[in-house]
């Protein structure tokens, strides 16, 4: 990769019990102390890759130091904390981020420079759906992305966030949302509980409620006038990883799945009659986004070049001084699209993402 500078893993902070991950990842230093890391003179960039709850605290601490900070999505726990990070970054006018690496997929990538080179013309549908199946045993354990105070929201943030961005970035901003959303298992055994004894009888009885969400879909209409779906659901049995969507426009229609991610589905109107039909593009040429720093033509990458990519970029964008996208102020605007899906489960009628 061309980096102006190579930076260094100075400090992984966190909780005593995960001292042991600063090692595997080759953290020079660890600490417990968040505060005190993010202070010091010798840290330039802060990546927040925390639970939801600790994201706004964190994250305005380290604007405050005058650092560049990248965050997991979804920004916060709520749309009032979101724009209240955002608007702090702005006025101190350090570098931010939002981590969404789907956008550093190179078949993705390639999708927007195809839609940007006019190649489907005017986007009618952007149906979007990504289904998972990890909480799908009832014993499973309440962790905490199953409660509200820490997630936030549960398929909603953790999945709808990519979908919901992946749209802004291919197709535009949603105008009108209207969604519903169901929890499917409303107690689990407490952590606790089946960390010291298991999941035998004397354990499944020390429950709690879930407070978040097991799966949601929304039918959304966009700005420009197109017509978009979001589902999410980490109840889909059989889908591990499955992010995939569809962009229909006037002249013809691009398709991708994640668990495909080096391939790209495109159909092309213009192709003559006798030879029209989807095709599917390996995305592992050096003329594609992001191929050439990787390996020789063919060679396939995987999901974790995508977070390389994404560093790379955001690393770039702070020796250069230069705004790195996606940032804060497009977290908001997802922000106020989840938002919107929450309001609309509960008020079951079409709602406006606040601005």
């Amino acid at each position: 990769f061309k980096m102006k500078r190579e930076p260094h893993l100075k400090v992984i902070a966190g909780q005593e019990h995960e001292r042991g991950v600063a090692v595997a990842y080759g953290a020079e230093e660890f600490s417990t102390n968040w505060r005190a890391v993010i202070e010091r003179k010798d840290i330039e960039i802060v990546d927040v890759c925390t639970p939801g709850n600790m994201h706004h605290p964190m994250v305005l601490a380290a604007i405050k130091a005058g650092k560049a900070v990248l965050c997991e999505k979804p920004l916060a726990n709520t749309l009032a904390e979101a724009k209240e990070m955002a608007a702090a970054a702005a006025k101190a006018k350090v570098i931010n981020g939002i981590s969404q690496n789907y956008r550093r997929v190179p078949a993705i990538a390639y999708a927007k420079q195809l839609i940007d080179e006019g190649k489907l013309g005017r986007i009618y549908h952007f149906p979007a759906t990504y289904l998972q199946d990890w909480i799908m045993d009832p014993e499973f354990p309440l962790v905490w992305r199953l409660d509200k105070k820490l997630a936030g929201s549960g398929a909603i943030g953790d999945l709808g966030a990519h979908v919901v961005d992946l749209a802004r970035f291919l197709v535009g901003d949603v105008d009108w949302i209207t969604a519903a959303t169901e929890t499917f298992i409303k107690e689990r055994p407490l952590l606790d509980a089946v960390q010291t004894g298991g999941l035998g009888a004397k354990a499944a009885k020390k429950r709690g409620k879930v407070t978040v969400d097991d799966a949601f879909i929304a039918i959304a209409r966009y700005k420009n006038g197109a017509l978009g779906s979001f589902e999410g659901t980490r109840f889909a049995m059989g889908r591990r990883n499955y992010n995939r969507f569809e962009i229909n426009g006037e002249k013809g229609t691009i398709a991708f799945d994640l668990e495909r991610m080096n391939e790209l589905e495109v159909f092309f109107g213009s192709d003559p009659a006798g030879l029209q039909g989807f095709r599917t593009i390996m995305v592992t040429e050096g003329v594609h986004p992001y191929i050439s720093a990787w390996w020789p033509a063919g060679h396939i990458i995987g999901y974790e070049h995508t977070i390389t990519n994404e560093i790379v970029d955001f690393v770039n964008a702070v020796v250069a001084g230069k705004p790195f996208t996606p940032n804060f102020a497009d977290a908001v605007a997802v922000q106020a699209i989840l938002d919107a899906i929450e309001r609309s489960s509960v008020s079951k009628a079409w709602e406006k993402p606040a601005k």
